[in-house]
């Protein structure tokens, strides 16, 4: 695949990757998050949103508008573009787009067997997962009482298997082995998805194989000490800047991983401004990354 001419890559990919593109020029520019801090309520906030790419998505909430309500249609927006995309992709395309859902699936599994630790109910846990990570086994999590059943149980029929493979021991599910199985669990997906984009060569390769490379490294340096930066922090640093790069060229994969992962800074963003305005809180209201 190394050698795969450019010349023909939109014969199969062309319509997706001008799709996307279009999508990455409705990302919210400075002046957008200019007029987003300045709204007085939550309904201002729509208003303002309205005159964006994201148009009347809140349209049919009925009031008062609430930051989870604009949570769930910021990640639904998001997922229906991206189904979208991945429901068009011949393959190679369609396994790399799969690949970027994986680390949504780790997130989850991650989330309900902590919530599962904490006395909570899965039916209350689901509603929180990420919907692009979501898969059929995900509600039976709450059965296994350590990793060895977790994997045997529920994970050997999903595509986190193949990452699983460290994580299997007898030990029970506790907080710190938690925090140890999605660091193994994110290496481990971020190694297969770098020799994936290797497979695939050319400037996907080019591409991605950094960025996956300097996140893998986030991993194996964060730490678990309560002075140390999270893994969210050091990733927020790094990743708008990275992503942004994967416009610079044409004709490769990338663009799809960098429109996901700036997608979701804005989301963060704007939920971050949301809760801000809600709580009346607005001293660290220009806390948010801004993309473009």
């Amino acid at each position: 695949m190394s050698s795969f001419p450019e010349l023909y890559f939109n014969v199969d990919n062309g319509y997706l990757e001008g799709l996307v593109r279009g999508f990455k020029a409705g990302v919210l520019r400075q002046g957008d998050y200019v007029n987003l801090v300045q709204c007085e309520s939550l309904e201002d906030l729509k208003l303002h949103l309205q005159s964006t790419d994201y148009g009347n998505f809140l349209a049919n909430e009925a009031s008062p508008l609430t930051v989870s309500v604009i949570d769930d249609k910021l990640k639904e927006k998001m997922v229906v573009e991206f189904r979208h995309m991945r429901n068009h992709a011949y393959e190679p395309l369609a396994s790399f787009l799969d690949f970027i859902t994986y680390s949504y699936m780790i997130d989850n599994v991650i989330l309900l067997i902590t919530g599962t630790l904490h006395q909570r109910s899965i039916s209350e846990l689901v509603p929180k997962c990420h919907p692009l990570g979501s898969f059929e086994q995900m509600e039976a999590v709450n059965i296994a009482q350590t990793p060895a059943e977790l994997y045997s149980a529920i994970l050997v029929d999903t595509p986190l298997a193949a990452f699983f493979q460290d994580c299997i021991s007898e030990q029970d599910l506790d907080e710190m082995n938690i925090e140890i199985i999605r660091n193994t669990l994110y290496k481990a997906y971020l190694e297969s998805f770098y020799k994936f984009c290797k497979v695939l060569g050319g400037t996907t390769a080019d591409a991605m194989c950094p960025i996956l490379e300097e996140y893998k490294l986030l991993f194996e340096g964060a730490g678990s000490n309560p002075g140390d930066k999270t893994l969210e922090d050091r990733f927020f640093e790094h990743e708008v800047k990275l992503n942004k790069l994967a416009f610079l060229n044409q004709f490769h994969f990338g663009v799809f991983y960098a429109f996901v992962k700036l997608k979701e800074q804005e989301c963060r963003n704007i939920v971050w401004i949301a809760e801000c305005i809600a709580q009346r809180h607005r001293t660290k209201i220009d806390n948010y990354i801004p993309i473009f």
